[in-house]
């Protein structure tokens, strides 16, 4: 039965292809500018969805207050990197270097949620609330996207 974690699993695959694929390209190519907008509108939809259905859920524990608070931090350093990045639209010497900072904060959140916030939350909710929150995910984050394209 799907559950949370392989929910999450299948937007932090996307973004990790996006981040690779932005990447490799130059600030002028003409897919750059589509490749950098879909990665935006995932990293934003998938935030919104996983706050709302992962991490609220385990804010109310005492156990996972820590993390939870870690991890929307790192949200919150994504959606910055996102925003130099279109601040710098004009400025093709620093969109390599923009897009490198943002590419690694990705990679590192995505590597420490899975290593780490999945298992300690993995502790605290049942496996009912595992796949309910699979569900309500899910939509949410449809719905983001639709919302932010």
């Amino acid at each position: 039965m799907d559950n949370i974690y392989e929910a999450l699993r299948e937007s932090h695959a996307t973004q990790r292809t996006l981040c690779r694929r932005l990447s490799r390209m130059k600030p002028d190519d003409p897919r750059a500018q589509e490749t950098f907008q879909a990665l935006r509108i995932e990293l934003a939809a998938h935030a919104a969805a996983e706050e709302r259905f992962l991490y609220a859920q385990i804010l109310f524990d005492d156990m996972g207050l820590k993390s939870s608070r870690h991890a929307l931090a790192e949200h919150h350093e994504i959606d910055e990197c996102v925003e130099a990045i279109e601040e710098a639209r004009n400025q093709p010497d620093a969109w390599p270097e923009l897009v490198r900072k943002l590419s690694h904060e990705v990679h590192h959140h995505l590597r420490e949620e899975e290593k780490k916030f999945f298992q300690l939350s993995g502790k605290i909710l049942s496996d009912k609330q595992k796949v309910g929150l699979a569900a309500r995910y899910r939509r949410d984050l449809n719905r983001m996207r639709g919302v932010l394209a």
